[in-house]
């Protein structure tokens, strides 16, 4: 069910945030696609998104905050963060006040990684200004960032488990 059809009716709740969050899957999916193959060799999503959250958010951050941050496992995490320490993107050292954990700290080169990678995908989100509204695009942020800011929060409330 990709769309909403004559005998379903627009008021239908589950109707509507299905065909919703169907439509974000499946954007999801192409976007990723088109920002994967415009990503630098050698450089993937997961290690531009670490890159991305560092740029945005500063600070440092454990590897578990960060597995959390992103919604994967710690040895999802750790695999892409030891990728970005080799590159020189990335510093992990031991935490002075619990040597048990580890801190992660984007460095210089990381940053500076992350801007190149978004000058690469510059002629795609171009050639998209050329063919999309933005003022359209514009319009639909605030509610995008109401429906992520609502998952986020419930996150670990909503429970699909029994699907």
């Amino acid at each position: 069910m990709t769309s909403r059809t004559e005998d379903q009716s627009p008021e239908d709740p589950s109707t509507v945030l299905y065909t919703f969050f169907n439509e974000i899957g499946i954007i999801g999916q192409l976007s990723s696609t088109a920002f994967r193959r415009a990503l630098p060799k050698g450089m993937t999503s997961a290690q531009f998104t670490v890159l991305n959250h560092f740029a945005r958010l500063g600070g440092e951050r454990t590897p578990a905050q960060l597995a959390a941050s992103f919604q994967v496992t710690k040895g999802a995490i750790t695999n892409t963060l030891q990728k970005l320490e080799e590159k020189g993107y990335i510093a992990i050292v031991p935490d002075t006040a619990d040597r048990r954990r580890k801190l992660v700290t984007a460095t210089a080169a990381g940053l500076a990684k992350r801007d190149e990678m978004l000058i690469a995908l510059f002629p795609l989100l171009q050639k998209m200004t050329e063919d999309l509204d933005i003022a359209e695009v514009d319009a639909a942020l605030p509610f995008l960032e109401k429906v992520r800011t609502y998952l986020d929060r419930a996150r670990d409330e909503i429970d699909f488990s029994g699907i």
